[in-house]
């Protein structure tokens, strides 16, 4: 048995794509996971399986969601030894940062490092980025919503053909922190 964090991209933001963590539990029970619970209403959870890999269980779950809620959500798979390695990899002074200071955005595979050569890291300082693997590490010393780099980073031609979802440092330990005590 595995214990994995499955990644909603953009649910619950705004009104939008509204998936209550109780219906997304009762879902992921549905699919046969045990030990199944969820972090935040941002679209986190943590169930234990034995059949599959990553990409086929979030194709599972996508569509899974689709066929409950009526839309479609991009979905990561992560297991524990994954998330334990990009909280541990993390190239900025994580514990001396705010939570807010510090994103992961998971991608579903790693970038190109091409694809991010034309952006002039000097013009965002403080704000940096690192790429790690299918992850990208953002330090923001204002936030997320302040983050000019955030905003460019974002870009569909950065990330044209990725699947990308962004946690803050405080859920990125707590789903490595999850997917480790999960029985």
């Amino acid at each position: 048995m595995t214990t994995y964090a499955a990644l909603l991209r953009g649910i619950n933001v705004g009104g939008n794509k509204k998936v209550p963590m109780a219906d997304l539990r009762t879902l992921l029970t549905g699919l046969g996971h045990t030990g199944v619970a969820t972090y935040l209403q941002s679209g986190n959870a943590v169930f234990t399986g034995d059949h599959g890999d990553e990409t086929s269980l979030a194709a599972e779950i996508t569509t899974a969601v689709e066929n409950h809620f009526g839309f479609t959500v991009d979905v990561l798979v992560r297991d524990h030894a994954y998330l334990e390695a990009v909280r541990e990899t993390c190239p900025f002074p994580a514990a001396e940062l705010e939570g807010k200071q510090l994103h992961v955005t998971y991608l579903s595979e790693t970038p190109d490092g091409s694809r991010f050569a034309d952006i002039d890291q000097q013009a965002f300082l403080p704000e940096e980025f690192r790429i790690g693997d299918r992850a990208l590490y953002l330090y923001a010393p204002e936030g997320l919503g302040r983050s000019k780099l955030a905003e460019t980073l974002a870009k569909p031609r950065l990330s044209k053909g990725l699947i990308a979802t962004t946690r803050n440092w405080n859920t990125v330990k707590k789903l490595a922190e999850l997917t480790g005590s999960a029985p």
